[in-house]
C-alpha cells in the first residue's frame, strides 16, 4: 500500500491540508476519474477505480461538506464504471460529467443530461473518412462520449507519432465545427466550447458554499479545475491542488503536492482522514 509522503507538499498546499482536516464540514474535495481514481488502460472502457480508492472515498466522504468526481466521460458511465451507486458511505456522492454538463447525485440515483450537441455529432459522422485518408498507424481508435468525441492513440503501434499526424487534421475539424479540441495523454478529444471542468467545479463549490477545497486530477483538462482553485487562493480561501501524474510537467509544475496515481491518491485520502476518520473495517 502507498504511502503519502507529507513532506513533499509546498506550504500553501499544507495549509490547504491543514485547513482541511481542522474544518472538514466546510470543505470540498473533488477529483477527475481517469488517472486520478482510475489507473490508465488501453481501453477507456476497461477503467476502473484502483483498490485503495473506493474504501478511502468512503472514509473520507460522511465529514465533508461537499465530495466530486469532474469527468470529461458521461456521468452515468463513470458511476457504472467507478461502482459509485448504492455505496454505504458515499450517499453525498455528485458526478459531474461530461465536463459539467451531465451531473449524478448518489442521494437520488438521478442523472441529468442536456440534448446532444449538433455539431459534435457532425463530427462523430465525419471522423471515419478524415482517419482513413491520413497515414495514422494500427490501433487508433475513437470513443464516443455522447457530449464530445475522443481519439484515442495508446493502443497504436506509434501513439505520440499519431499525434503529431492527427493534432493539424482535428484542429481544422474543430475550428469548422465550432469546437474546441483537448488534448491529453494519448489523446484528443472535441468537444462543445463553454464547458470544463474549472466552470463545473466552480458551480459546485457556490453550491456547497464551501471553504478549504481540494482538487486531483492527473492531464491538461485539469488545468481548468487548478486555475479555479488557485483565483480561490488569491482571494485568501485555502486550497490543495493535487497531480496524479508526475509525467505531465504542465499539471506537476502547479500543484503543491505530486503523488504517484491514483494509488497515491487513495493514500493521500487516508492521511487527510486520520484526525476524525475512523478505520476502514477490513
Amino acid at each position: 500500500m502507498v504511502r503519502f509522503d507529507a513532506h513533499a507538499i509546498t506550504p500553501a498546499g499544507r495549509t490547504g491540508f491543514e485547513a482541511i482536516q481542522a474544518g472538514p464540514g466546510r470543505s470540498v474535495v473533488a477529483f477527475d476519474f481517469d488517472g486520478t481514481l482510475a489507473p490508465i488502460v488501453p481501453d477507456p472502457a476497461d477503467a476502473r477505480p484502483h483498490p485503495d480508492v473506493l474504501p478511502a472515498l468512503v472514509r473520507l466522504a460522511p465529514h465533508v461538506a461537499g465530495i466530486a468526481v469532474v469527468t470529461g466521460r458521461p456521468a452515468e458511465l463513470a458511476v457504472r464504471y467507478g461502482g459509485f451507486a448504492d455505496v454505504p458511505g458515499l450517499e453525498g456522492l455528485t458526478v459531474l460529467g461530461g465536463y459539467g454538463a451531465e451531473r449524478w447525485d448518489a442521494a437520488t440515483g438521478e442523472a441529468s443530461t442536456p440534448p446532444p450537441d449538433s455539431e459534435v455529432a457532425a463530427v462523430r459522422a465525419e471522423l471515419p473518412g478524415l482517419l482513413g485518408s491520413l497515414a495514422l498507424p494500427e490501433g487508433v481508435t475513437v470513443e464516443d462520449k455522447g457530449l464530445a468525441v475522443a481519439v484515442h492513440t495508446r493502443r497504436s503501434t506509434d501513439p505520440e507519432g499519431a499525434l503529431a499526424v492527427l493534432r493539424e487534421p482535428l484542429a481544422a475539424v474543430a475550428e469548422r465545427h465550432g469546437l474546441h479540441l483537448e488534448p491529453g495523454r494519448c489523446v484528443l478529444e472535441l468537444r462543445p466550447r463553454g464547458m470544463d471542468k474549472g466552470l463545473a467545479l466552480a458551480a459546485y463549490l457556490a453550491e456547497r458554499g464551501a471553504g478549504p477545497a481540494l482538487y486531483a486530477g492527473d492531464d491538461l483538462g485539469d488545468l481548468a479545475a487548478f486555475a479555479a482553485l488557485e483565483r480561490r487562493r488569491a482571494e485568501g480561501l485555502p486550497v490543495l491542488l493535487v497531480s496524479a501524474a508526475p509525467e505531465v510537467p504542465a499539471l506537476a509544475s502547479r500543484a503543491d503536492v505530486v503523488v504517484p496515481g491514483p494509488a497515491g491518491v487513495a493514500a493521500l485520502l487516508r492521511s487527510l482522514a486520520e484526525p476524525w476518520a475512523a478505520p476502514t473495517p477490513r
